[in-house]
């Protein structure tokens, strides 16, 4: 596989950095190099070297967009599907969770989480449904407070008036940092029935390397909060480290995990995540070619992508672009990029925030227009089904 590079204006893009605290996150165009190549690809061995017994899918795939599910969202930042039907969407600037009924798209606001500080890139971030929610019916939440960024749960009464549908939230984790960038936010559970969590530095470079720190890792636990057993650290709930600011993740097929971060200046990246490794932040952005870092998968110019969602299908990583405007196809061969990435969708949509499966090659894909970066008008935010191949 050939791996393109890019030069990157060294000097300018620090002295942004030192001067407006640079942050390609949400579509800073001072983060970005407009004289960007196309996207690159980096192969990274499969942990297992069970890669070349693996079909891959077809180099090339399609997306074809089959109807809005449903327009007016306010800053939505998580999504996550109800069995039996219907999505519930986190506004990260009201601090509220609301149902969309993917039938007819009517919203339906369960109620406001109390304890969510908007500010910056922070506010009511990821959320996720409970490994027992058929009996417990507990709604998991990353959350911006005053002090932190923290994960609380909250049980669904959906037989209560709209608005007073979600109980008092319960805290499950804090202490991760917190600041007007770099929050990670996005929480899923694992096929090990393990709450992870994704977190950003908070602009604080130093704490990506720092193991006793909670900024720039993976963290994995149990839906208690406890560090789950089996991790990498003794009684730490750190995963893997080195990363910048994490907002996807995604697991395959064989259960392995993929998580997409932010790039500073140069490159975007989507990483196969191995328990204990280093992916090299703030030491290396995108591809090192030392044995030091585990280097991505594949990576971007932070100009075409900078990702937030990811989600797995039809033997691809699907991955949503903030500044990028587009949805990106990466085909998987294990834990390696079997083909180039693919881009679709170019401006069609603006900001993509968030893309989850919808089952078989159907995907729900969520905008992220209302969020202080995009152009569209408030209300404009929206939810799309995608078929992809």
């Amino acid at each position: 596989m050939i791996v393109q590079r890019r030069s990157v204006t060294a000097v300018l893009a620090t002295a942004l950095l030192l001067t407006a605290g640079c942050s390609s996150d949400d579509g800073d165009p001072s983060g970005a190099d407009a004289s960007a190549s196309p996207s690159s690809t980096a192969a990274q061995s499969s942990p297992s070297g069970s890669a070349a017994a693996e079909e891959a899918p077809p180099a090339k795939g399609s997306v074809k967009v089959v109807r809005t599910v449903t327009t007016g969202l306010e800053s939505p930042w998580g999504l996550a599907p109800l069995p039996g039907g219907g999505l519930l969407v986190s506004s990260r600037d009201e601090a509220t969770v609301t149902r969309v009924d993917e039938k007819t798209g009517k919203k339906t606001e369960l109620g406001e989480v109390p304890g969510v500080a908007p500010s910056g890139e922070g506010g009511l971030l990821g959320i996720a449904l409970s490994p027992d929610y058929a009996s417990d019916r507990m709604i998991y939440a990353y959350f911006t407070s005053a002090s932190d960024n923290r994960i609380v749960r909250m049980r669904y009464d959906e037989k209560r008036p709209s608005g007073e549908q979600l109980g008092a939230p319960d805290t499950v984790f804090r202490g991760i940092p917190k600041g007007v960038v770099h929050n990670g936010g996005r929480i899923a559970f694992g096929p090990d029935k393990m709450l992870y969590a994704g977190t950003g530095e908070s602009g604080d470079t130093g704490l990506s390397q720092d193991k006793e720190s909670l900024g720039g890792k993976i963290l994995r636990m149990t839906p208690d909060g406890d560090p789950a057993p089996g991790n990498p650290f003794p009684d730490s709930v750190v995963y893997s480290y080195g990363h910048r600011n994490v907002q996807g993740l995604a697991w395959d097929d064989e259960q392995r995990l993929f998580a997409a971060e932010f790039g500073q200046d140069t490159w975007d990246e989507l990483n196969a995540i191995k328990p204990g490794d280093n992916y090299g932040w703030p030491e290396a952005e995108g591809e090192s070619g030392g044995s030091e870092f585990h280097d991505p998968l594949a990576q971007w110019s932070t100009d075409e992508a900078s990702p937030s969602g990811i989600a797995h299908a039809e033997g691809s990583i699907w991955m949503a672009g903030l500044q990028g405007e587009r949805l990106w196809r990466v085909p998987l061969k294990g834990t390696e990029a079997a083909a180039d990435p693919q881009a679709f969708l170019a401006g069609e949509y603006g900001r993509l925030r968030t893309v989850v499966p919808a089952g078989g090659d159907k995907l729900w894909l969520m905008t992220s227009n209302t969020d202080g970066r995009g152009d569209a008008k408030e209300g404009d935010d929206r939810i799309l089904e995608l078929r992809v191949t």
